[in-house]
């Protein structure tokens, strides 16, 4: 098994990585105290093609792997985690399951507009009575001749707020409790409208919103999939979703990392630097140690993926394992930085703060643990 990126794998990195040092990392506390949606920094990851990748060069897209996607996502979360939280949820949740499940026709219509970051995606399933319980979703879409008329509400919603385009997911009554049904929606659409902007403990510059659906009427063009075929899409989508989260919390547990190397190199105690000390030296190796069991988890799943295997498993083992051991890192960052680790005007609040979500979107780690259950019992 060969471990070692492409050369191609390489420049991709390197790419990311100089532009999220760049253009990134100096904004990432305002954007974070701004809690806006990071507007320039989605531009920018446009004009470099990140919006498009894992998306067919014929659709308007950048190419490349889920391999690529995860190498970018990381470099990307490094600098700045919302950042890459916008753009887990507009290409994995919202344009590639366009890209793997959609009509030719949808394609072409709605894809060249999302990788090239001329609108925005989003991924709509959370509700209020619907959260870890999917199937509970309470929104409806009825068929009424050539349309479905859509009602109901979604919550938590990344992108929301801006959003231009969601894959929404609804139950038809009329096919009973295997009803769920994927359709494409846009936000001009009469009778979409956006609800309450939530204020979040952390990744603010990724912003939230409800997203409202009083009647709206959704042509039947804009049907992801068969009827009743949903909850497959919704499922398949998390499965890799979870992959971007994955990453993002190995990109946040690097960052922690770097830093803290830096500061126990500098920060001077007893007359010499805290590095020094076992207490200290044995967290960065923990810390080391699991943001490298993630990374490795993680790429394994994503080669897995490319590979053609259904990942449910390996893609839950790796968002558990790199999710926590995110937390548990930035845990340890802001011990190693002492009372300078627990102020505002220190990076690793954000990156506490920010690390803790990794735990709960796309799946808490008790619904990845229920799921690698099932799968090692079936």
């Amino acid at each position: 098994m060969d471990f070692r990126l492409t050369e191609e794998e390489k420049m991709l990195q390197a790419t990311a990585r100089d532009f999220a040092k760049r253009e990134l990392e100096p904004v990432a506390s305002g954007v974070d105290e701004a809690e806006e949606f990071a507007m320039d920094s989605f531009r920018k990851m446009a004009e470099l093609g990140f919006t498009g990748l894992a998306i067919s060069p014929e659709y308007g897209g950048s190419g490349g792997n889920i391999i690529s996607l995860v190498i970018v996502m990381e470099e990307i979360a490094k600098a700045c985690a919302s950042t890459c939280d916008i753009l887990d949820a507009h290409v994995s949740l919202c344009a590639r399951p366009i890209f793997l499940y959609g009509t030719e026709e949808q394609r072409r219509r709605f894809l060249p507009s999302l990788t090239q970051g001329e609108k925005i995606g989003a991924f709509a399933i959370t509700e209020a009575e619907a959260g870890s319980d999917i199937s509970a979703v309470k929104t409806t879409a009825t068929r009424d001749g050539d349309s479905y008329v859509v009602n109901g509400s979604k919550l938590f919603i990344t992108n929301g707020p801006v959003c231009d385009i969601a894959v929404v997911f609804a139950n038809m009554p009329a096919l009973g409790p295997r009803g769920m049904t994927a359709f494409i929606v846009e936000a001009n659409t009469p009778g979409f409208s956006r609800g309450v902007q939530y204020r979040k403990l952390g990744m603010h510059g990724a912003t939230n919103a409800e997203l409202i659906f009083d009647n709206v009427r959704v042509p039947a063009s804009n049907r992801l999939g068969d009827e009743g075929r949903g909850m497959r899409i919704c499922l398949a989508t998390l499965d890799e979703g979870r992959l971007g989260i994955a990453a993002q919390s190995v990109g946040i547990g690097q960052a922690v990392l770097e830093r803290a190397i830096s500061y126990s190199k500098e920060r001077k105690q007893f007359g010499y630097p805290i590095g020094q000390n076992q207490a200290i030296e044995w967290m960065l190796v923990d810390i080391a140690t699991k943001i490298e069991a993630a990374r490795l988890l993680t790429y394994q799943a994503a080669f897995l993926y490319d590979e053609g295997v259904r990942i449910s498993k390996e893609a839950a083992m790796a968002k558990l394992y790199a999710s926590e051991a995110c937390m548990d890192t930035a845990m340890k960052g802001i011990q190693i930085f002492g009372g300078y680790g627990y102020m505002m005007d220190s990076p690793m609040q954000r990156y506490f703060r920010d690390a803790k979500l990794t735990q709960i979107y796309e799946g808490t780690s008790e619904v990845q643990r229920m799921v690698i259950a099932r799968a090692l019992l079936s």
